[in-house]
């Protein structure tokens, strides 16, 4: 089957994948909102496909989100250095994170809420924070997850029933998370100590909450939800200046913008941007 015919043209909902058009012409991609007692912790349901020429490769790269995802992966795909099938826990990814696909696979995940996957499980996510495990390594109940991995025919109403099984014992998220998430939302949020006022806490114990529910601090949250929103307004074309941009969302100036977006992205600004206007593909993107 040709890669092209088995494209949907969907794109993920949320912000964070480089070149995204690229991914929708290659990869038949859906998701659905969590609902039921599983959408206290879980935001929503995903599932890729593909089916790739021989001897063709898609890297696919994401600016990564503060959440952690369990997923049921088939076929050829690798990241982190990891690849298999089986049932997989991914962490919080401090850096971007390239996937790689080959041949024919599919994946089907839950993205969990930010802090859902600690208030759900127990585990502190800063255990996961920058790995991709086995979910078996994080989470007790070895045969749920034996028949997770033999799932077939519904894969997402296994990882729901996953999910729920354990939703007795489980607690909320913390009201202070669910609030930073949401200030988060609103781009001229570009200072911690503003975070911290608006939640009316201390920064110690924004940072304290927030390593042990999502796995990463404050200053990481708002620069990379920042990232999100300047990559996402060159992808979308934006006609403003690189340095009005920076200005914007929070850079002291351009040239800081710069740095951080090619340690992140692994091209400079001006560069993504120009790609995206004349729809070059991923191929020349550093590694970060």
């Amino acid at each position: 089957m040709a890669a092209s015919t088995n494209a949907t043209g969907r794109l993920p909902a949320s912000k964070g994948l480089l070149r995204p058009e690229e991914f929708a012409q290659r990869v038949s991609f859906d998701e659905v909102p969590a609902s039921g007692p599983a959408a206290r912790w879980v935001e929503r349901v995903w599932s890729s496909r593909w089916d790739l020429p021989e001897g063709s490769v898609l890297t696919t790269s994401l600016l990564p989100h503060p959440a952690v995802e369990l997923t049921i992966e088939r076929g050829e795909l690798s990241r982190a250095g990891h690849t298999g099938d089986g049932v997989w826990l991914t962490g919080v990814v401090s850096h971007r994170f390239d996937v790689t696909l080959r041949g024919r696979g599919g994946v089907v995940g839950m993205k969990f809420r930010s802090g859902g996957f600690t208030a759900w499980s127990g585990v502190s996510a800063h255990r996961l924070t920058d790995r991709v495990v086995p979910a078996a390594e994080r989470l007790a109940d070895t045969e749920s997850l034996r028949r997770l991995e033999l799932s077939a025919s519904d894969s997402a109403a296994a990882l729901r029933d996953f999910v729920e099984q354990r939703a007795d014992a489980a607690g909320p998220i913390p009201e202070l998370v669910d609030r930073v998430m949401t200030l988060l939302r609103q781009p001229a949020l570009t200072r911690v100590d503003a975070l911290a006022e608006r939640c009316d806490c201390s920064i110690r114990t924004l940072q304290r909450t927030l390593r042990r529910y999502v796995g990463v601090g404050p200053k990481w949250l708002v620069r990379r939800h920042r990232m999100h929103d300047a990559v996402a307004a060159l992808d979308a074309g934006a006609t403003e200046g690189l340095a009005d941009l920076a200005a914007r969302l929070g850079w002291y100036d351009q040239s800081q913008f710069a740095r951080d977006f090619v340690r992140l992205v692994g091209v400079s600004p001006g560069a993504y941007r120009d790609r995206s206007r004349t729809g070059t593909g991923r191929a020349g993107l550093a590694d970060s």
